[in-house]
């Protein structure tokens, strides 16, 4: 939270809205409930299961290895992103992430989006492994609908790895 915190602080000009904030937080198993969405005045906070790149976990092992901004790495970037407009494309309803870091600031050129994938279920984290993105925020199909709703466009996500 503190490290979301300071971003929400370092890209204050560039957040429209600071009501709700997201955090992927990497550092846990794939299989864990690591995409959180804050509502800063209350406190209240919803998780979501998220997959990350094949470049961050090589060996498929659920656990992030590594970040990187490089195209083509198919691999989760650190940083802040805003969050953009929606669209609908290869995997439905997606909505646009522009990186606000050196560490993701080819979000949108890698098309690095939230979208929603067969691979990431309940279910599937009960049998011990997620499907992996190609670098993207992937939720499960049955959440979609929610994260698009509390986290629209102008608002603050941030990966992290702690």
């Amino acid at each position: 939270m503190s490290l979301a915190r300071k971003a929400l602080d370092r890209h204050a000009d560039a957040i429209t809205f600071k009501d709700r904030i997201a955090i992927a937080d990497f550092s846990l198993n794939a299989t864990k409930a690591r995409f959180h969405i804050l509502e800063l005045a209350s406190g209240r906070a919803r998780n979501f299961l998220v997959a990350h790149g094949k470049g961050s976990d090589p060996a498929h092992t659920g656990w992030l290895q590594s970040f990187s901004n490089a195209p083509g790495s198919e691999a989760t970037s650190r940083g802040a992103y805003l969050t953009g407009e929606t669209y609908t494309g290869q995997h439905g309803l997606s909505r646009r992430l522009i990186g606000l870091d050196g560490d993701n600031s080819n979000a949108l050129s890698r098309a690095i989006v939230i979208h929603s994938a067969w691979y990431v279920s309940a279910d599937m984290a009960a049998k011990g492994q997620l499907g992996r993105s190609q670098g993207c925020f992937a939720v499960s199909e049955r959440d979609l609908a929610d994260v698009m709703d509390l986290l629209g466009p102008g608002r603050l996500l941030v990966a992290v790895k702690t």
